[in-house]
């Protein structure tokens, strides 16, 4: 093992037979390697496809980078048999045989011919040359570089087409089924803003279904600082942006679903309430007359009529729902419930404001009734003065037209005049009874 040349120390035996082992293991690793990407599915349907944009560009040249691995591993395996051959000449290998297998095994003495080599890609990028000149080691490091490029392309070509057009079909099938639905409520395009969006979304996926099918590396995100074959993840920003979409649409379907299932109830709803609000307009109407005719000096406000409009969107709701235009009906309907909530609301106030002079009447009525049977009770009814007053206040309390500032004014003097009369029984002896401090109710 004294004698050198251009490898080095010639290997003795022991060296050569631990350097075939290494390499027979490296040799099998290989096969089975390059065989899985020979039957990898993404490489076979990368071979079938018909590719644009950038995967079109990665395929082609991971497509020389393949066959280069196979030329380079056919003289992997050319150099390896005939390193064997050297080897097993005779047990105990003669000095020329371990300097030829050390030149073998060591030196640059495996050739790639030119056919092999003149349309592939080097490490550098460059075009190669006609024919190369490697040792072993150099060689597997080229196998395992070209390797690991095509195997990175065909990895992740097929994670897109693994992932993405299933999700796809499957919410294209959904926008079938969310487009029927559509239909069968009245949302269609140029009708309603959901139709429009459902034709848009149809449009994108059936476009994304086409650009991952023919370029998928396109939609592919490798992974920040992994250098691992396949490192990365597809791209479903535009799938998720439609998912969302649909997503939207459905749920604004879903309410002109709802609309659709209680219409009927929400109409007759809304007819009641609009119905009331003109029966208390009417009883308003009435209540008015009544008071102009019985209450003297006053002003009372003036009543107005039912606001033909809401009658004539209740008609409108109720020829949408005859024509099943759902989506026309569901937002008219909730204007419609708000407004005519309002309405009645604005009846019964104009009631209330009607009827007030009304009302201060029998306020007044009463509390002249109430003092009346409080004097009766303590002994005092018989009293001329305090009968006189009260006679005066009811007379106008119970007169057509009735002034209230006059009639209240009556009632306030008798009132006084029955506070009196008790103050003055209370300081006179005998005449003992309990001071009215609390009014009538005492």
């Amino acid at each position: 093992m004294g004698d050198t040349g251009p490898t080095g120390p010639v290997m003795d035996r022991d060296e050569v037979d631990r350097a075939l082992a290494r390499l027979g293991a490296e040799h099998e690793a290989i096969e089975t390697s390059l065989l899985a990407l020979q039957d990898h599915a993404g490489r076979r349907l990368l071979e079938g496809a018909e590719l644009t944009g950038v995967t079109a560009e990665r395929w082609s040249a991971a497509e020389a980078s393949i066959t280069l691995l196979w030329s380079y591993f056919d003289a992997y395996t050319g150099a390896l048999r005939t390193a064997r051959e050297i080897r097993s000449r005779r047990r105990w290998s003669s000095r020329e045989d371990l300097a030829e297998l050390t030149e073998l095994l060591r030196g640059e003495a495996v050739t790639v011919s030119g056919g092999a080599t003149a349309n592939a890609p080097t490490l550098q990028g460059g075009p190669g040359r006609l024919s190369e000149r490697y040792s072993l080691v150099t060689l597997v490091e080229r196998m395992n570089q070209l390797y690991a490029g095509s195997l990175d392309m065909v990895v992740a070509a097929d994670a897109v087409w693994s992932a993405l057009p299933a999700r796809i079909d499957l919410l294209a099938a959904e926008l079938q089924r969310t487009r029927k639905l559509a239909h069968s409520v009245g949302v269609r395009p140029g009708e309603h803003p959901a139709g429009d969006d459902l034709e848009r979304i149809t449009r994108t996926l059936t476009r994304l279904r086409e650009q991952v099918i023919s370029d998928p590396l396109a939609f592919w995100q490798p992974a920040q600082g992994s250098s691992a074959p396949g490192g990365g993840r597809p791209d479903t920003t535009v799938y998720d942006r439609e998912a969302r979409a649909l997503e939207e649409v459905r749920r604004e379907i879903d309410a002109v679903l709802a609309v659709r299932q209680d219409a009927e109830q929400r109409i007759v709803r809304l007819r009641d309430v609009l119905s009331r609000a003109d029966r208390t307009l009417a009883e308003a109407r009435t209540a008015r007359g009544e008071v102009l005719a019985k209450i003297a000096a006053t002003e009372v406000p003036v009543v107005g009529g039912p606001p033909i409009v809401l009658q004539e969107q209740l008609a409108a709701a109720a020829e949408y729902r005859r024509h099943a235009q759902w989506h026309r009906l569901s937002p008219l309907l909730e204007s419609l419930e708000e407004k005519a909530e309002d309405e009645l609301l604005r009846a019964r106030e104009s009631l209330t404001a009607v009827t007030a002079p009304l009302a201060v009447r029998a306020e007044l009525r009463g509390r002249l009734d109430a003092y009346k049977a409080k004097m009766a009770r303590l002994g005092h009814a018989e009293d001329p003065e305090l009968a006189e007053k009260y006679e005066k206040a009811r007379r106008m309390l119970w007169s057509a037209p009735c002034d209230l500032r006059v009639a209240e004014q009556a009632v306030l003097r008798y009132q006084h005049a029955a506070a009196e009369l008790l103050g003055t029984a209370r300081r006179v002896p005998g005449q003992g009874g309990p001071v009215d401090r609390t009014g009538p109710g005492a």
